[in-house]
């Protein structure tokens, strides 16, 4: 049994699909395909439910990939304690942002911390706060700045701010003078909304289906400065949090009739090792919190 027979039998069981997982690891489907099939003889059972269209785990495959998923990460972490001894100066963060917060907690927080780290490598990745969560689920990333959810057992979080989430409105629409605004205003109006994998679009499509709201939603967009833009313009409203888009000329930002606060911090993965270029960051970020008069790092 070989390590990569468990890494190709882990990524297959994840994605569903062999030639998914084959793109993923960057290998022909054909390595994938035959190095699970020596795996399963050599266990002697059938990982897989082949029967069906979509790649399923057969009762003794998902008991596997349980232990598999164990023994992996014990291994990437034991990878990482030896580098630390190995290369006490170096080491590398891999970050998830969402696209709302990249450009406004960069300046803040990241570039403050290579200046003080300058020997440490940090890598950002964007996307929404569900997706870098199961990111930091799947041992992929090493932090994730995101919209706190309300329970987050796999998760170690360190808040950092607390957002309201308001309406944007272009200054000449028929909403810009009111002080609040309800879930039935929004359905008369065109909706712009971030992609699938936003915390924030989960959260208010889930709100205005509990009001029995239906959404006109005209466009689509991880990019907040075009979708600002786009509210400007008239195009249409949309959700953001007061403090990406305060003070932005041509919005108003209206908070909602029954407000809705969420709290951004950062996530790291409960009980996985912490290498020492991690641990920087997460003192990094205590030590800009204490210094703060409201303990927010924005």
């Amino acid at each position: 049994m070989e390590l990569r027979q468990l890494e190709y039998f882990q990524m297959a069981s994840r994605l569903k699909n062999i030639t998914r997982a084959a793109e993923r690891l960057r290998v022909s489907q054909p390595n994938i395909t035959v190095a699970i099939k020596k795996l399963e003889g050599e266990l002697g059972i059938q990982l897989f439910d082949r029967s069906q269209k979509q790649l399923s785990l057969t009762p003794e495959g998902a008991v596997f990939l349980g232990r598999v998923e164990i023994a992996l990460r014990s291994i990437q972490d034991a990878v990482l304690e030896v580098n630390d001894y190995k290369q006490l100066q170096k080491g590398t963060i891999k970050i998830g942002i969402p696209p709302m917060m990249g450009a406004y907690l960069f300046p803040k927080i990241f570039s403050s911390f290579q200046r003080r780290y300058s020997h440490l490598d940090v890598y950002l990745h964007e996307e929404g706060s569900v997706a870098i969560r199961e990111q930091l689920e799947r041992d992929e990333l090493d932090f994730g700045i995101i919209i706190i959810p309300e329970s987050s057992p796999n998760l170690q979080l360190l808040p950092m701010a607390r957002s309201q989430i308001v309406c944007c409105v272009p200054e000449d629409s028929d909403l810009a003078a009111r002080k609040a605004i309800t879930l039935q205003d929004v359905e008369a109006h065109s909706l712009i909304m971030l992609k699938e994998g936003s915390f924030l679009r989960q959260m208010m499509l889930q709100k205005m289906k509990t009001a029995s709201v239906t959404p006109n939603i005209v466009l689509e967009s991880n990019q907040v400065v075009t979708i600002m833009g786009l509210v400007a313009s008239g195009v249409g409203i949309a959700f953001l949090l007061d403090m990406i888009v305060r003070d932005t000329p041509g919005i108003r930002a209206i908070p909602l009739a029954t407000p809705v606060y969420v709290d951004v911090g950062l996530a790291w993965k409960r009980d996985r090792y912490i290498s020492r270029a991690a641990q920087s960051f997460i003192e990094f970020s205590k030590d800009i919190l204490s210094h703060q008069p409201d303990h927010t790092i924005l």
